[in-house]
């Protein structure tokens, strides 16, 4: 026999170690499950355990800052990294993981049955590691796919000692033990490598055919049947099929910031409100978010383009275009919000607060987190922004700093993980021309509105104007079951003429059930007043001097993790601030599609 199989013999311990111990860990482990689904089960919960936020107003409020490239892994892409984990933590001397005492492991007591088993492995031979945690986990379950990894690690450490070791005398048994584990387990290291060959070669096929290694596309499409009822209003109206589809591309430069790339197209169009005398109402109320950003007829534009990226502590945000106020603030009002999408609110009147809607298009924000630590307020945040509506007109009075742009400025605080409280100012200024001030972004001359009375909305068409609105916003979530939300806004337009002067109102409250009936359902109920303004004159004199109430319901019936599927109503109530005008109803059914 040659002098090499000798040494080897000599090492063969190891070897009977290994099967003592790893034998001894299954054993453990099925103790403690009384099943193998459940042990996969707490095995899945131990190690890849689901990232949660410590509160669920940061969860809802910025999905779009939030919204980062993260690699998706195959079921056998697992497998390949566990057994990867599990054969460098035997031979990389240099991990982090590596121990070369027994006494380094935190959860292995002396008293423990495999103890002396466990100290020869370490201490001996070196072919044990443990987690970076500086744990060994005995009583978790392992595969047979893991122990083979695990066998295999420790022969080429023995490979690796055979070189200076020393030999004296072996038996035939341990001889017949060595020969008996190898032919134990070569068909699952012969498994093992025709798995990694096959994920080698699928990966590197992805990887020549693959669009790109820093953009993901995200989508949703809406399908909506909906109509308004309400006799002169039901009459102008018909039954509708409506849709509105957005792509939006993800790019990431760095793993930290992204940048949204958004194409939108649309046919949806909001429902003409007639009054009692057989005249339209100069009205938005009633406009449902899917109607927003439509084309008309589906032609695809781009409608929004943002730039995400930290810088230190603060997160940064620039739009070159579609850019709105909610983008980069929280708005407090969770499972109402879904930034326009398909998965909130039906109306943009619940989706969030009126004072958000002011202004829009291209510019930037920055927001500061502060109250960390053992502060009372965590984590809080102060907001600036600045959006220009006509940013890239060059033009008199246009462009960037001298035409129209809303300023906002908000403190957010969130008083532990139940509570969050927001405190709203947004200076705006609307040049000469006309135009809305709930315009979304619309600019001058723009018939763009979005939500609130005409008496609210419309300015001045001979002078420019300033507004000066201020809003106070909060969440409360008593429960994971229940969550309260609302807002109040008070809006100051000061003309540059004479009698241009006018003031609005707008508050709204709402109660969110998640969870209603099944996992990813949502019952929301939402009541308030659109924007409204009294006594102004004008064309708007003995129009009504009525709140205009809005009442909402929704159920949001998760099909799948991509399909869902919302029923609502909305009951509008003296539209147009006029309460001989009839109320309206508007029902929906909306389908929305993610992917």
């Amino acid at each position: 026999m040659s002098h090499l199989l000798w040494k080897t013999l000599v090492l063969s311990p190891v070897v009977l170690g290994v099967t003592v111990l790893v034998s001894a860990k299954a054993m453990a482990a099925a103790e403690v499950a009384s099943s193998s689904e459940d042990i996969k089960a707490k095995t899945a919960q131990t190690e890849a355990p689901i990232a949660a936020h410590a509160s669920i107003f940061s969860q809802t409020e910025q999905p779009k800052v939030n919204q980062q490239l993260v690699a998706q892994k195959t079921d056998e892409n697992k497998v390949l990294e566990e057994v990867n984990r599990y054969s460098n933590e035997g031979k990389n001397q240099n991990s982090v993981s590596q121990v070369t005492s027994v006494s380094q492991f935190s959860d292995v007591q002396p008293t423990d049955w495999a103890f002396q088993a466990l100290q020869s492995l370490v201490e001996r031979y070196g072919c044990i590691a443990g987690y970076p945690n500086s744990t060994y986990r005995g009583n978790r379950a392992l595969t047979r796919y893991e122990f083979a990894a695990g066998l295999n690690a420790c022969l080429d450490r023995v490979n690796e000692l055979i070189a200076t070791a020393t030999a004296d005398l072996v038996t035939k048994q341990d001889l017949a033990t060595l020969q008996r584990l190898q032919e134990e387990f070569s068909a699952e290291l012969a498994t093992l490598r025709g798995r990694v060959d096959s994920l080698e070669a699928r990966t590197a096929e992805l990887e020549a055919n693959q669009f790109s290694t820093t953009t993901k596309l995200v989508g949703e499409a809406i399908f909506a049947v909906t109509d308004i009822f309400g006799n002169n209003t039901g009459d102008a109206n018909n039954t509708v099929f409506q849709d509105r589809v957005r792509l939006d591309l993800q790019t990431s430069f760095t793993g930290k910031d992204v940048l949204h790339t958004r194409l939108a197209a649309g046919n949806a169009l909001a429902f003409t409100q007639v009054g009692d005398n057989g005249v339209a109402i100069d009205t938005a109320e009633g406009t449902q978010t899917f109607q927003l950003g439509s084309t008309s007829n589906n032609s695809v534009i781009i409608d929004w383009l943002a730039y995400y990226v930290p810088i230190g502590p603060a997160q940064a945000y620039f739009a070159g275009t579609g850019g709105i106020h909610s983008d980069y603030v929280a708005t407090n009002n969770p499972y109402f919000e879904d930034f326009d999408g398909g998965n909130g609110a039906l109306s943009t009147f619940a989706s969030e607060s009126p004072i958000y809607r002011i202004g829009g298009g291209a510019g930037a924000a920055l927001t500061l987190p502060f109250g960390k630590g053992g502060s009372f307020f965590k984590p809080s945040s102060l907001t600036i922004g600045y959006l220009a509506s006509n940013a890239n007109n060059p033009g008199a009075n246009q462009g960037l700093l001298e035409g129209n742009y809303a300023a906002l400025g908000q403190l957010n605080f969130s008083v532990g993980d139940r509570l969050s409280i927001g405190a709203t100012y947004v200076h705006g200024y609307h040049g000469a021309g006309g135009g809305n001030l709930f315009d979304l972004g619309g600019g001058l001359g723009s018939t763009n509105r979005v939500v609130g009375t005409g008496q609210a909305n419309t300015l001045t068409t001979l002078n420019g104007s300033s507004s000066n609105s201020y809003g106070i916003s909060a969440a409360f979530r008593p429960s994971d079951k229940l969550s309260v939300s609302g807002f109040v806004s008070y809006h100051d337009v000061t003309g540059f003429g004479a009698d241009d002067d006018y003031q609005a109102w707008s508050y709204g409250l709402g109660v969110a059930l998640p969870d209603f009936g099944k996992k990813g359902n949502v019952l929301g109920i939402f009541a308030g007043a659109e924007p409204y303004a009294f006594n102004r004159g004008g064309v708007f004199a003995g129009t009504g001097n009525d709140i205009p109430y809005h009442f909402e319901g929704f159920y949001k019936y998760r099909l799948s993790d991509n399909i869902s599927i919302t029923p609502g109503v909305i009951w509008l109530t003296s539209p147009g601030q006029n309460s001989n005008n009839d109320d309206a109803i508007i029902g929906t059914l909306r389908t929305t599609f993610t992917f």
